[in-house]
């Protein structure tokens, strides 16, 4: 009999759709899954996109998860602060054999103090930010550090996907599920970081989310004062 293997998805208003279910569609197919969507309560969530996504299991009620995955978003401001939200992350990193995120939602693990001098990545936008947290940021598409494991932004997260299951069950399996879902990404642009896009395309990306970054910093500054006054932030296994 396979053993099995909770995997939880934090649901929250604003989140991006992608950067939960890339990685769903991917650790859904390990053997033994067993996924929960995790919300404050059971109402239905209103992605980003507009998307609705009912939760399985709310914060109170959610099973002790072997992995646990915080999606990014323009939803992820209000969750900086958020201390149940906060709370619940620190209770669940004390037993999960994975603590990880996907594209922003790097940014509430460091606000929940799990990050502390871990390597970890981000949104590119997002990726000056992780020092308030004692991150230590890593321009690159999936970072593992310990049981600690970041993905990029938001299409990253199926790459972050692959590499989790690999970690978790081994090549093969992970092999086996990226030929399942066909992921063989040949973008038709090379602008898809701005290390290879125009430089006017991302000034231009940049300044159209200008003022959800102010909004972003100012949380996050909020979020890291909050942590040194609470003492030492909390840790992973």
């Amino acid at each position: 009999m396979v053993q099995s293997f909770r995997i939880g998805f934090l649901l929250f208003p604003g989140l991006t759709q992608l950067d939960l279910t890339g990685p769903y569609e991917v650790l859904n197919r390990l053997p033994g899954a067993e996924t929960h969507l995790i919300g404050k309560n059971r109402e239905p969530v209103r992605t980003g996109g507009g998307l609705t996504i009912l939760p399985t299991t709310t914060y109170a009620e959610c099973p002790a998860l072997d992995l646990v995955c915080v999606p990014g978003g323009g939803g992820v401001n209000a969750l900086l602060t958020d201390a149940e939200t906060l709370d619940f992350l620190r209770r669940q990193a004390k037993i999960a054999r994975y603590v990880t995120s996907v594209c922003t939602g790097t940014l509430v693990l460091g606000a929940a103090g799990l990050l502390r001098g871990k390597r970890a990545t981000t949104h590119w936008m997002a990726m000056d930010m992780l020092k308030a947290f004692g991150a230590i940021a890593v321009d690159e598409r999936v970072v593992v550090d310990g049981n600690v494991i970041t993905g990029g932004g938001v299409t990253a997260g199926i790459d972050f996907g692959l590499k989790v299951a690999a970690e978790v069950a081994g090549e093969e399996v992970a092999r086996g599920i990226q030929l399942a879902i066909e992921y063989d990404p040949r973008p038709p642009f090379d602008s898809g970081h701005p290390r290879s896009a125009d430089p006017a395309l991302v000034e231009k990306i940049t300044k159209r989310a200008e003022p959800q970054q102010a909004e972003r910093r100012a949380q996050v500054e909020k979020a890291a004062a909050a942590l040194a006054a609470s003492g030492q932030p909390a840790k992973t296994r």
